[in-house]
């Protein structure tokens, strides 16, 4: 990070936040997209204080969580049984692991498709990940029908599962969505949607709702926006599957400590009265629009858009004008990343929106 940009934070409130030398910004990273209601929402935030005087901790389940899945299960009916976790890696993992529980002996392979976290059993790249574990994992591309089918019936009898994030840039098409769940199902293969990044964003139950997809996944994930900043993830789907996790281990100290948990319910809560999805249509089609007119204003220097609505991004011309104009836009007061993905919130609104992008136009100017 160059001195130009803001190195640290020292708080956040709606959709801005302050550097340590007291400097505003607007941001649309919105911790990686981890908060869609904007910093410190009232109602989570009254939520997650109750749950601290209340102890936050203990020995034994605590009421808020067999509660929250309940809640979670009435809105998103394909959760049929859930397990709560602190992140959207370990989430993924979790699901994995029921996935090659209940596909049995020498059924270990796993196609995966998009960014699961950093964990070895997806990373195949990465060093430090052992060779054996590499060679259980292979990539699927996103969207592309024939490939996935073929590399699906490929790896038919050694495949465990198909993970997936149902947006990767852009849209998924109807039929490749429907050849994931009809292959996996001809191979006996768990199709596991990672929805960490779309769920509590595109829709409140994610891409499966959004698109209507039928059948349903056999597992899905959800985290980041879920709890609104605080650190909770979910594993859930076929009670069958689900009930794998008493012939496994999977477990986390912190999983169920009360914060996390009073935070997401609060956060179900005001998405559904709020309509919050629909405001970050809304919104998020008003930036997209206004990225389009950047692109073509200045086609030099910008050479695309990407993204959908909730999500999206700009393509440079160049790695280094990029960062040209991500530097200059913070020092103008906005905090808008270079790659996938820019996140609107609740608290942006139209008039934050349109200034942003005249800022964004004065450094594309500028640069």
């Amino acid at each position: 990070m160059t001195a130009e940009a803001p190195a640290r934070m020292t708080r956040a409130a709606g959709c801005r936040v302050w550097d340590e030398a007291g400097r505003e910004y607007v941001d649309y990273i919105m911790a990686l997209g981890a908060v869609a209601l904007g910093y410190g929402h009232a109602a989570v935030n009254g939520a997650a204080e109750a749950a601290i005087a209340a102890g936050v901790v203990g020995p034994l389940p605590p009421v808020a969580e067999e509660a929250l899945a309940e809640a979670l299960a009435e809105r998103i009916p394909w959760l049929e049984r859930v397990r709560f976790l602190k992140t959207g890696a370990e989430a993924v993992a979790a699901a994995v692991r029921l996935a090659r529980v209940a596909a049995g002996a020498n059924r270990d392979f796993v196609l995966g498709c998009g960014y699961h976290g950093w964990l070895d059993w997806c990373q195949g790249a990465a060093d430090g990940v052992p060779g054996a574990v590499r060679d259980l994992f292979a990539e699927l591309p996103f969207n592309d029908v024939a490939a996935t089918r073929d590399m699906i019936r490929e790896r038919a009898r050694q495949l465990a599962a198909v993970v997936v994030e149902p947006v990767v840039v852009t849209e998924p098409s109807r039929e490749w969505l429907q050849v994931l769940r009809a292959e996996t199902e001809r191979a006996g293969a768990v199709l596991i949607f990672d929805e960490i990044k779309t769920g509590f964003r595109l829709a409140i139950g994610g891409a499966v709702e959004r698109y209507a997809m039928q059948p349903v996944p056999d597992l899905v994930v959800f985290g980041k926006a879920m709890a609104n900043g605080f650190p909770l993830a979910a594993v859930g789907g076929r009670a069958d599957l689900m009930a794998g996790a008493s012939r496994t281990w999977v477990s986390s100290t912190l999983a169920t400590e009360g914060v996390a948990l009073a935070a997401a319910r609060a956060t179900l809560e005001v998405f559904e009265r709020d309509d919050v999805c629909g405001h970050l249509q809304r919104i998020g089609t008003r930036l997209l629009h206004g990225l389009h007119a950047l692109q073509r204003a200045h086609v030099s220097k910008v050479t695309g858009v990407a993204g959908i609505a909730q999500m999206s991004f700009l393509h440079y011309a160049s790695e280094d004008l990029s960062q040209r104009v991500a530097l200059a836009a913070a020092r103008r007061g906005v905090l808008f990343k270079r790659t996938a993905y820019n996140f609107v919130s609740l608290a942006h609104d139209e008039a934050t929106v349109d200034r942003t992008l005249e800022i964004l136009d004065a450094c594309l100017r500028e640069v």
